[in-house]
């Protein structure tokens, strides 16, 4: 599998680079940022999700807790109920965010939690305890869900668990085994999937609509399309040190995280998606709510105030799956009028398919520098016409400005000159006279 400093970011993936950064500041700072990514196979949504494993920040935990309990805010059965000095007395440490898999046949006990049977079984001390499931021991950190489309269409108890986790934020979850109480835990868990929607059994809005509106963000995922970008896959390395990489994108999102109430959406910015949603009918609030926080969270990543530009990104991922193709050109293409900076401009053909380029500096410099590392071929003849046109444009720019100064002048005062000698008609010329070669214009 790729690294993350392997993959190499072209038009096609950046939007799910940019979308992925807001859902792991997000996840840090405590809100839940849920991302699904659709694209034909091939289009490389996986290894871009997985990847991001490698630069995950750390999160701190009470010592030991397999619920992944915050110091200060302990919410399993064991720790819920201390006081900060008896925390203080377990003690705390640092581990991985953590980035569990969901796979398409995985049952109902494995994703939420089901009798520890060893310890049933145990010998000597036999007890009826929990084996915890993917969902609880992802606490404060990111599920990954592939092919979701097909769970969603097999696995209904699945699905049912995944609306309870992200319908609210933080979530909840509930643990049912025979003989034991029912457990109920709140869950800080950011879902992020991936589905391929030309496949059956088809786009996840069109097979469990309730699921698709929980996720903030539906990313598309398109195909390279230019030879320099395949070429660069091919013969893709890591362009830098993988730790050094993960310091760095741990620091950016640390500080983002930091910083984050700094950079509330403008009034501006709310007035126009409040507008968006009543102009539209848009049937969800989740849309709206998906946009002020991507804004937020985005705004705080490139440490620059909130924009319209941030809205026209941002809404392109957030009413993908809720609205139809016609209102989510409509709605870009109102936003594009708005967006006074033009920061990210949208297509008049199809806004809808367009993505922003307002990317971080370092990813488009590095995507421009590539690009313009391509061959060209050197021709003598090619540069001795270039250099014969600017002369010529030059020498009719200077008759241009002769001919109005002329005409600007008082007629009385201009002195005409006759020609030398009579013109002679083209036809009694020899060709050589007014046929002339490149090198001879060059002289």
């Amino acid at each position: 599998m790729k690294k993350y400093s392997q993959i190499v970011r072209h038009s096609g993936n950046l939007p799910l680079f940019d979308i992925l950064d807001i859902s792991v500041a997000g996840t840090l700072a405590g809100i839940p940022v849920h991302v699904h990514a659709e694209g034909l196979r091939g289009t490389g949504k996986t290894t871009i999700i997985r990847a991001y494993k490698e630069i995950l920040p750390k999160i701190t935990r009470i010592k030991g807790c397999l619920y992944n309990c915050d110091p200060a805010r302990p919410h399993c059965p064991e720790h819920r109920h201390l006081t900060s000095d008896q925390i203080k007395k377990i003690g705390v440490e640092q581990i991985d965010m953590p980035f569990l898999e969901i796979s398409p046949s995985a049952k109902k006990g494995t994703v939420v939690g089901s009798i520890d049977l060893s310890k049933l079984s145990s010998q000597d001390t036999p007890e009826a305890a929990l084996l915890l499931g993917t969902i609880p021991k992802a606490h404060r950190g990111i599920v990954f869900v592939d092919e979701i489309n097909r769970i969603a269409d097999t696995s209904p108890e699945i699905v049912d668990l995944l609306l309870d986790v992200m319908g609210t934020k933080p979530g909840r979850i509930q643990i049912e085994e025979a003989g034991l109480p029912v457990l109920e835990l709140p869950v800080q868990v950011s879902v992020w999937s991936a589905s391929n929607p030309d496949e059956e059994p088809g786009p996840l809005e069109d097979i469990r609509r309730q699921l698709s509106d929980r996720f903030d963000f539906t990313v598309k995922v398109e195909r390279p399309t230019e030879v320099w970008i395949i070429k660069k896959i091919i013969n893709s390395n890591s362009i830098q040190d993988d730790n050094v990489l993960a310091t760095q994108k741990t620091m950016q999102f640390i500080e983002a995280c930091n910083t984050l109430e700094q950079y509330e959406p403008t009034n501006e910015i709310k007035n126009i998606l409040s507008s968006i949603y009543v102009d539209y009918k848009i049937e969800s609030l989740r849309c709206i709510e998906a946009c002020l926080l991507g804004i937020k969270i985005r705004s705080a990543l490139l440490k620059r105030s909130p924009s319209v530009a941030d809205l026209v990104f941002v809404a392109q991922s957030a009413l993908r799956h809720r609205v139809d193709f016609k209102e989510l050109n409509d709605i870009l293409k109102s936003l594009d009028q708005k967006d006074v900076s033009k920061e990210v401009p949208i297509t008049a053909n199809s806004p809808a398919e367009s993505i922003s380029n307002k990317h971080d500096t370092a990813k488009t410099t590095e995507i421009n520098r590539d690009k313009n590392q391509k061959t060209i071929p050197f021709n003598l003849d090619s540069v001795k016409n270039l250099f014969r046109r600017f002369a010529e444009n030059i020498k009719s720019a200077k008759d241009e400005k002769r001919i109005m100064n002329i005409s600007n002048s008082n007629p009385e005062n201009i002195k005409l000159k006759a020609p030398p000698q009579k013109a002679i008609p083209i036809d009694k010329l020899d060709v050589a006279e007014y046929v002339k070669t490149d090198e001879e214009l060059m002289r």
